[in-house]
């Protein structure tokens, strides 16, 4: 499965220019992967790297669009989230404009409408980031 760039919106609430996934690989249980192709225009280029800030939207974003792919196949509205904590971010190396990451994010633990996911950013087998999220979905 691959869902492009094109039909992305449909899946998570942010628009351009803030949308920082270019489809979603796999949705498997409580994994997702996305990829991301760093446009060297992306407002998170900074010096020709993709910096902090992006890499952390684009790891809330695979996220949600976990939920926003299960609520399509129930052809249910696509709910709103919103990042209620992050813990241990941690960047290794900043990827570069032009390159098309991969980031993995795995449901850890669910408490009512808050969910525990730890998110990971890899480009050429290398983790870039990771960190572990809790996000608070709208029901």
């Amino acid at each position: 499965m691959f869902i492009h760039t094109d039909d992305i919106t449909a899946y998570i609430p942010q628009r351009a220019p803030i949308v920082m996934i270019s489809g979603i690989l796999a949705v498997e249980g409580p994994v997702t992967r996305t990829a991301l192709n760093i446009a060297p225009d992306n407002i998170f280029v900074e010096n020709g790297y993709f910096i902090a800030p992006g890499l952390m939207e684009n790891m809330a974003q695979t996220a949600a669009a976990r939920v926003g792919y299960i609520a399509r196949q129930e052809n249910t509205p696509v709910p709103l989230g919103f990042i209620g904590a992050v813990k241990d971010f941690e960047i290794f190396e900043l990827p570069p404009a032009g390159a098309t990451i991969e980031t993995t994010t795995e449901i850890t633990g669910q408490v009512f409408n808050a969910t525990m996911v730890n998110a990971k950013v890899v480009y050429q087998d290398k983790v870039m980031a990771q960190c572990e999220l809790k996000i608070f979905i709208n029901p």
